[in-house]
């Protein structure tokens, strides 16, 4: 049955938890927004096999489920000879999670460098740009907005993914909302207090991506509008 006393009784001892699940989610998020960069210049390499490698690699990581991959970090890795190292229940997860995402943000950065006209490359290679200035003058400056929508879509994902580091012992809103289930043996308050949560975290944000997204593609209509009017 439900007790809005139990409710109120929750609340205040769930909430101290989305410190943490934010934190997760915030450190996750910058290391698939690097790691994205270095999966892209991995597979960039003038060396095919290594190319090819690194390519499928990166498919197996995006194709097993992120718990696997939290779980070995956690329980698997400081086993292996040699290399194997200890991790905190929060770097475990979060390596994991950013790594298993950045193989997603690697992709969202190959479809905005390939929307980049190759006329664009070739006047910066006849004003005899560097390749430093050529990607950041030329390139990244048109690649990066296009994909702004999708990396917010990925934020979003990625933090409805983060409850999952709860099963090695994060104390995020989750691992909070559990113990004091087990503990009062009422769990629909505390979970539908998670719930809300993450409506309300996650909901605004995904308002705010489709404004911005209408936005851009509102910007680049008006571009292509202006290209066929010169032609």
């Amino acid at each position: 049955m439900w007790s809005w006393e139990t409710f109120a009784d929750a609340f205040p001892i769930i909430i101290t938890g989305i410190t943490v699940t934010l934190g997760l989610t915030i450190t996750s998020y910058a290391l698939a927004l690097a790691a994205g960069f270095i999966w892209l210049a991995l597979e960039s390499t003038p060396l095919k096999i290594f190319n090819f490698i690194v390519y499928w690699i990166r498919e197996f990581i995006r194709s097993t489920p992120p718990i696997v991959q939290i779980f070995f970090l956690y329980f698997a890795w400081p086993m292996v000879p040699y290399i194997g190292t200890s991790f905190t229940p929060f770097v475990a997860a979060m390596l994991a999670l950013g790594i298993h995402f950045s193989t997603y943000i690697a992709e969202v950065y190959r479809s905005g460098i390939e929307s980049v006209d190759k006329g664009q490359w070739e006047a910066a290679k006849a004003l005899n740009f560097s390749q430093k200035d050529t990607w950041l003058k030329v390139v990244l400056p048109q690649a990066l907005p296009p994909t702004i929508p999708m990396l917010g879509n990925y934020l979003i994902i990625l933090f409805k993914e983060v409850p999952l580091a709860a099963t090695i012992g994060v104390v995020g809103i989750l691992s909070l909302a559990r113990s004091y289930g087990a503990n009062t043996w009422s769990y629909i308050e505390p979970l539908t207090i998670v719930a809300i949560l993450f409506l309300v975290l996650s909901y605004p944000s995904a308002l705010l991506i489709r404004q911005l997204e209408k936005k851009m593609n509102r910007r680049f209509d008006k571009k292509n509008m202006k290209v066929k009017v010169t032609e």
